[in-house]
């Protein structure tokens, strides 16, 4: 039987040797002591309170008497299927996407596309300032847009009345108020267009050059070679925003105060009422638990559908 090289065996290349004492060992116990703050917070914060959520979710927990609490199967599931305010939560939370997913990703593009053309001057100074309303704490700057978009004093309505156009109700006409949270995501598009930026900064500039050699325009330029080779930049923030979308609530709950009303009522909004107002805790876990299904779910046909238009030039 003939021997293998020394050199080519596994355990001995470069001299790393896999066993206590050993470098190999050494480098991954030194990178796991690196990653274990992280481990360890996952395990407490998010693995323990999901399997804790999961545990109650098939009992009928309330908080009002939390030494009373009975082992329910699959009720819970049962319920929601059947209650109204599921149905109406779930058809606002869809709306909401439609409309607010679409825009952020094309508002992004934009403003990503604009400060990374060379003949823009001050690009740094524009992309800290379109970033900026990411360090404002969420609660704050909702506060703020309720001022501003108040339908009697609010600057928008002023300045529409000044050009004689009747502004509407932004946040209590039920026509409006999806809209509105729709607009107000837009305020908040800073990390999505330093994504995109990346992106574009990706494509490789002699791509353009050949392109407009052979007579190609500024839009075909974009259309045929940009669009392309970002997909995966756009692949990304259209999970990030759909992820984000779903668990909509900070700015519904501070603008409408708390009540939810048809046009609001989106399932986290749902989901918090039914834990904390009607103190529900066990309900509130089966849907929580349903929600983490439908966002698992949503991300696995969406990463089976980028299959088909997301571009990866490493797999070319």
């Amino acid at each position: 039987m003939s021997r293998l090289n020394p050199a080519v065996r596994g355990p001995a290349i470069s001299g790393r040797r896999w066993r206590p004492g050993g470098l190999a060992f050494g480098e991954a116990l030194t990178g796991y002591l690196f990653v274990s703050p992280w481990i360890i917070g996952f395990v407490l914060f998010t693995l323990v309170p999901m399997a804790a959520a999961l545990y109650f979710s098939l009992t009928d927990f309330d908080l009002r008497r939390p030494d009373d609490i009975h082992f329910v199967g699959l009720d819970n599931y049962v319920r929601l299927l059947g209650d109204r305010n599921v149905h109406v939560s779930v058809w606002v939370t869809i709306r909401f996407l439609v409309l607010s997913v679409p825009l952020t990703l094309i508002a992004a593009l934009g403003v990503a596309v604009l400060l990374n053309s060379r003949n823009v001057v001050g690009r740094t100074l524009l992309r800290t300032l379109f970033y900026m309303p990411m360090q404002i704490p969420l609660v704050a700057s909702t506060l703020i847009w309720a001022a501003v978009l108040n339908s009697q004093t609010g600057w928008v309505n002023r300045g529409l009345a000044g050009i004689g156009v009747e502004g509407p109700d932004w946040i209590g006409d039920p026509g409006w108020v999806l809209v509105t949270f729709a607009l107000l995501g837009l305020w908040g598009i800073g990390n999505a267009m330093l994504v995109f930026i990346a992106g574009l900064q990706g494509v490789p500039t002699e791509l353009y050059d050949a392109a407009k050699v052979d007579g190609a325009g500024a839009w075909t330029r974009f259309r045929r070679i940009t669009l392309p080779l970002i997909t995966p930049v756009i692949f990304y923030n259209l999970l990030i925003g759909l992820v984000v979308g779903f668990q909509y609530f900070i700015q519904a709950y501070v603008l409408k105060n708390g009540i939810p009303d048809d046009s609001t009522l989106f399932f986290n909004v749902n989901l918090y009422r039914e834990a904390f107002t009607f103190n529900q805790l066990g309900y509130a876990s089966a849907l929580a638990w349903v929600l983490f299904l439908v966002i698992l779910s949503v991300t696995i046909v969406l990463l089976l559908w980028s299959r088909r238009w997301v571009y990866y030039a490493a797999e070319r």
